[in-house]
């Protein structure tokens, strides 16, 4: 019988980023009594499919397709961010960013210009970035921007694509932001926050929903106190995290009010 598989894709921002990411998730199955395998799934490929693996047994989900149900996951734990937007909470928000030479300083600026985000299921690329706009719509100027650029998939193709002038302002996840400018800060030296979404639950760490409840129970108990270990000071360094929280799918209903927010203004993309 083979071992469940275990990722950490969605915020492994650098291979040094992932292999702590992957030796904190070998300390933590441990701790729990299992053992999964880490497997690579790099970008582009569908995250999609991942989420759907049968053997799926610990892996970064977004909530909002977590709410959506785009695949019958059960939520474990979500990462406490080590910023002072997060305020010790697992949440996260949306960095609108423009480049850092760019004249803008208000979002309204942006405005009839061209922006972009990443897939539809993504809360921090699509969803909450539509929300945020959603007040500035009116009845005259119901679509905000002169170009949209759609389908850009990845966090990393937002900030690259800032960067290089393809769009004037894009949503950037800002715990990912976070982590790409610690441990790569060449590539946000030239891009600077504009706005900021609210915040809303971070993505989770989920496993497939047929994961037997004493594996979900031992994994959400190791999640939980992984930052009481005198080991876990390494990890929250390179990570930036404070610690885990349990979550489960009731936690994501918030990404599901924004939705029918925008749906209800007939304001379906981002626009």
């Amino acid at each position: 019988m083979t071992n469940s598989i275990m990722n950490a894709r969605m915020y492994a921002v650098t291979p040094a980023v992932e292999a702590a990411w992957r030796s904190l998730l070998e300390r933590i199955t441990e701790e729990a009594g299992v053992t999964f395998d880490y497997v690579d799934y790099p970008a582009p490929r569908p995250l999609e499919t991942l989420w759907t693996r049968p053997d799926l047994g610990c892996a970064f989900m977004c909530g909002y397709p977590v709410a959506l149900q785009l695949a019958r996951v059960v939520p474990l734990a979500a990462p406490i961010p080590r910023a002072t937007w997060a305020a010790g909470r697992p949440v996260y928000r949306s960095d609108l960013i423009v480049r850092a030479d760019s004249g803008y300083r208000a979002l309204e600026d942006t405005f009839g210009g061209r922006a972009g985000w990443t897939v539809e299921h993504s809360h921090s690329g699509f969803n909450a970035f539509r929300h945020h706009l959603l007040p500035y719509r009116t009845q005259a100027r119901p679509a905000l921007y002169g170009e949209m650029v759609p389908s850009l998939v990845t966090a990393r193709a937002v900030l690259d694509s800032v960067r290089a002038g393809r769009i004037d302002v894009g949503p950037l996840d800002a715990y990912w932001h976070t982590l790409i400018a610690k441990h790569n800060p060449t590539l946000t030296a030239d891009v600077r926050v504009l706005d900021s979404t609210e915040v809303a639950t971070i993505p989770a760490f989920v496993t497939a929903a047929t994961t037997p409840a004493s594996t979900i129970n031992g994994l959400r108990r190791a999640f939980a106190s992984v930052s009481r270990h005198a080991w876990f000071g390494e990890y929250a360094d390179t990570l930036l995290i404070e610690g885990f929280a349990v979550v489960d799918t009731p936690d994501y209903a918030r990404t599901l009010e924004w939705d029918r927010a925008a749906n209800a203004a007939g304001y379906a993309y981002p626009a």
